[in-house]
């Protein structure tokens, strides 16, 4: 079994500062990275910022600087949410890199060697928002104002030259790997936008414009830059060192596990990216996972609606990993999440402070007042006691799998379980009433705790942060989390210290 594990983020476009809607990408794909890792995987988390095109062009215009200055600063503010998300990404790349630049001239080169580019003249709609061209179809009219009917985004008429890329050509291709590989595209919604939008029938796509100079100038031909899509999504095999095919990152991780985007991207992603790898004879990527929106009201949030939902005000208000853990929980993955700050104020407290927090304060009190804070000695289980332990080996393959899916949702709601039953299990269990019984009260005490630490290694990849300082209770480290170790019963020793710790997330006061 392959034990390498490579996930990309969008490659994020930094004409504005960052909003939720790029947290939620990043905490969704650090959650992946991280259960990949504690279950032994080898794992390469790919982030960053895509900094060429018109629309970054004109931003900087407006601002009166020049386009690498501007790009360099915001694309700052993304490696800072970066750190300020705790992601644990392993590169973050940029499209103005060398290393990026070299990749994306090459792959040019094979497209035009495999006489997959011409030149000739493009005329058509194009909008600067979205960077993507569409065709009469796809445009619709409001107030009098073109626009693109799948974005809403202003579309403007261009005519020019470019050169193009014979899209038309994969269309039964793509059809055929879709087909084959039934799994490439995710969610099922999803798959079916695309094979609906390949068939009916793919035009020769539009890859370089004249009409600006901010991009990757062309092969042997400066005038014209590359098409900012192809450019960015080379992201992908740039930050492996393509087209150095010897080189241990390609070799290692490529073809990607999954590239997880935003659905409004998955054109580009499900079509072009593989069509363009196709043509160039790359292996292509395993998957490409859409994930939804998070709305603000019934919108998608984005600058032009004056919507935007800062991460930063919520983290400095609430923490990290409520928000990372009400993200994860509140928005069903693969479909549209509306966030509020009253459903989240009720996450904190439900399941994080009275659920999860409670239970470690509880176990841990009544363990240092009745097993001198040490793991007691235990003799035998009963049906009770397993039932509870036994939740976690009982579903060790059926959590993998889940997560190979993508299925976060089925991944929290367990946790959920196992921590209504937990709390349940302690309560019913009565140990308060068992000290005439110092045996029976040690097992439901050991029992309680080993219920403690398999929450908490599976509430790591979500809450990294608080699961370490849960950990403390044991005198365990990051490095301790092992997924496998959620399957054993008798993983804490007897006698081992049991320590106090603080609270881990406060109740929220609500004004009613």
């Amino acid at each position: 079994m392959n034990k390498n594990f490579y996930i990309t983020t969008p490659i994020y476009y930094p004409s504005a500062k960052p909003h939720m809607g790029h947290a939620y990408s990043s905490i969704t794909a650090d959650f992946f990275a991280r259960f990949k890792r504690i279950d032994g995987f080898k794992v390469h988390f790919l982030t960053g910022t895509d900094e060429h095109g018109l629309k970054i062009q004109r931003a900087a215009e407006s601002k009166n600087i020049d386009p690498q200055i501007f790009c360099d600063e915001i694309s700052q503010t993304f490696r800072n949410l970066s750190n300020t998300l705790n992601l644990s990404n392993t590169d973050f790349i940029r499209t103005t890199e060398d290393r990026h630049k070299k990749t994306v001239q090459y792959l040019w080169s094979q497209l035009e060697k495999n006489d997959d580019i011409y030149l000739s003249k493009y005329s058509g709609w194009y909008s600067v928002s979205d960077e993507a061209f569409y065709t009469e179809e796809e445009i619709s009219e409001k107030e009098d104002i073109k626009i693109a009917t799948t974005s809403g985004s202003p579309v403007e008429w261009i005519e020019e030259e470019s050169y193009f890329f014979r899209l038309s050509k994969w269309q039964d291709s793509l059809l055929e790997y879709y087909e084959n590989n039934p799994d490439f595209i995710s969610p099922k919604s999803r798959k079916n936008e695309v094979i609906s939008f390949v068939k009916s029938g793919l035009k020769d796509l539009s890859i370089s414009r004249k009409a600006f100079s901010w991009g990757i100038k062309v092969p042997n031909n400066p005038e014209h830059v590359i098409y900012v899509w192809l450019d960015a999504l080379t992201n992908y095999i740039s930050a492996l060192n393509y087209p150095n095919t010897d080189d241990d990152l390609f070799k290692n991780f490529w073809p990607a596990s999954v590239h997880l985007i935003g659905k409004d991207i998955l054109r580009f992603h499900a079509v072009y990216w593989p069509a363009f790898l196709m043509a160039a004879k790359i292996t292509l990527p395993n998957k490409v996972y859409g994930h939804g929106w998070i709305l603000s009201g019934d919108e998608k949030m984005s600058k032009s609606k004056g919507n935007i939902l800062d991460p930063l005000d919520i983290i400095e208000t609430y923490g990290l990993d409520p928000l990372r853990y009400y993200l994860i929980k509140e928005v069903s993955f693969g479909n549209d999440g509306n966030i509020s700050q009253d459903r989240l104020e009720d996450c904190i407290n439900s399941d994080l402070a009275n659920n999860y927090g409670n239970l470690c304060q509880r176990v841990t009190a009544f363990a240092e007042k009745n097993c001198q804070s040490k793991v007691p000695d235990i003799k035998n289980f009963i049906e009770e006691d397993l039932l509870m332990l036994n939740k976690f080996s009982d579903n060790m393959s059926l959590i993998r799998k889940e997560i190979d899916n993508q299925n976060i949702n089925y991944y929290i709601n367990f946790i959920i379980n196992a921590l209504f039953e937990a709390n349940k299990y302690f309560n019913d269990q009565e140990p308060w009433k068992k000290k005439d019984d110092p045996q029976r009260l040690a097992t439901i005490i050991y029992t309680s705790l080993e219920m403690i630490r398999k929450i908490t290694f599976m509430l790591y990849p979500i809450i990294p942060e608080s699961a370490i300082k849960a950990l403390n209770i044991f005198g365990l480290k990051e490095e301790d989390i092992d997924f496998n170790s959620i399957g054993e019963n008798n993983f804490l020793k007897s006698g081992e210290i049991i320590n106090k710790i603080d609270i881990l997330f406060k109740k929220i006061e609500k004004n009613d």
